[in-house]
């Protein structure tokens, strides 16, 4: 009997902007994927491919994200850049929060591109920010400033190797992959976070003390496809640390896209989805590459 084909799993793109000052690829756009997370997903058999941006100065042909989401069996949305506050209707509290509006609308067309055919989505980190806001949720612009009581979540100086403890709360999704686990030892590498939790989603782990969300899952329904988020990042995780292993995680989400990929799942634009990115996205790459040329 052969085997089942590879999984195949795309990956959304960082983005370096055109840059005159750089010394290698000066001027040039870069888009680009983390190593750790694309070893993470082919660590358990994935083909893993960098889902580029399909417009901007440089683009030719005819390939769209439909046709990325058509081909492959699932997408992870990974960290970067902040959530520029427009999104969720607020105003940058400081300069240095407005994120990276460009890639906003290039993380939420890939959203929409893939929610609108059924297949499954994990969101890390800013992943986790941008799934949630592109269904109607609200983020913290800076979790210490804006959240009374609030930990640290990010320290620059140990970025990986920065923890706290998470709440998996009871009956979810999330405690049903880690039974008899109600609490759990994450990296914690984000200032922002979720305020408002999008409509459509529940919460599935709080950080402790303060309360700060950090896993969130589409409900469930009939006709609906797998969207789930970690604000941590499980790629990250070392084999035999006392941190929570990532596991089960992998495996939920990749068997989400064996399941998508057998039994397919077209629900169309999904509830509380924002439908502005796509046919704002080429704009907004046009006038991004006029300013830096």
């Amino acid at each position: 009997m052969p085997a089942a084909p590879r999984l195949k799993i795309g990956l959304s793109a960082c983005f370096q902007h055109a840059d005159p000052a750089r010394p290698l690829f000066t001027g040039k756009t870069l888009q680009y994927v983390e190593q750790s997370i694309a070893h993470w997903l082919m660590s358990a058999g994935a083909m893993v491919v960098m889902v580029p941006c399909p417009t901007g100065e440089t683009a030719r042909g005819d390939v769209t994200l439909d046709h990325y989401a058509e081909w492959l069996d699932g997408i992870v949305m990974h960290g970067g850049a902040d959530v520029w506050p427009g999104n969720y209707g607020e105003e940058p509290l400081r300069e240095e929060w407005v994120g990276d509006r460009v890639r906003d609308l290039y993380d939420l067309a890939v959203v929409k591109a893939f929610a609108q055919v059924g297949k499954p989505i994990f969101g890390v980190c800013r992943g986790l920010q941008l799934i949630n806001v592109a269904f109607g949720g609200a983020l913290y612009q800076d979790i210490e400033t804006q959240h009374p009581g609030a930990q640290q979540h990010r320290n620059a100086t140990t970025y990986d190797q920065h923890f706290h403890d998470i709440q998996i709360l009871p009956d979810s999704h999330l405690a049903k992959l880690y039974p008899n686990m109600p609490r759990a030892r994450v990296n914690s590498i984000h200032h922002q976070g979720i305020k408002r939790v999008a409509p459509e989603f529940v919460v599935e782990a709080l950080s402790e003390p303060d309360g700060v969300p950090e896993a969130i899952r589409l409900k469930p329904a009939p006709g609906r496809g797998y969207i789930a988020a970690t604000q941590w990042h499980p790629e990250f995780h070392k084999q035999g640390s006392d941190t929570m292993d990532d596991t089960a995680i992998l495996n939920d989400f990749l068997g989400a896209c064996v399941q998508a990929r057998e039994n397919p799942v077209r629900p169309g634009k999904p509830a509380g989805l924002k439908d502005r990115a796509a046919r704002l996205l080429r704009g907004a790459l046009r006038r991004n590459s006029a300013q830096e040329a």
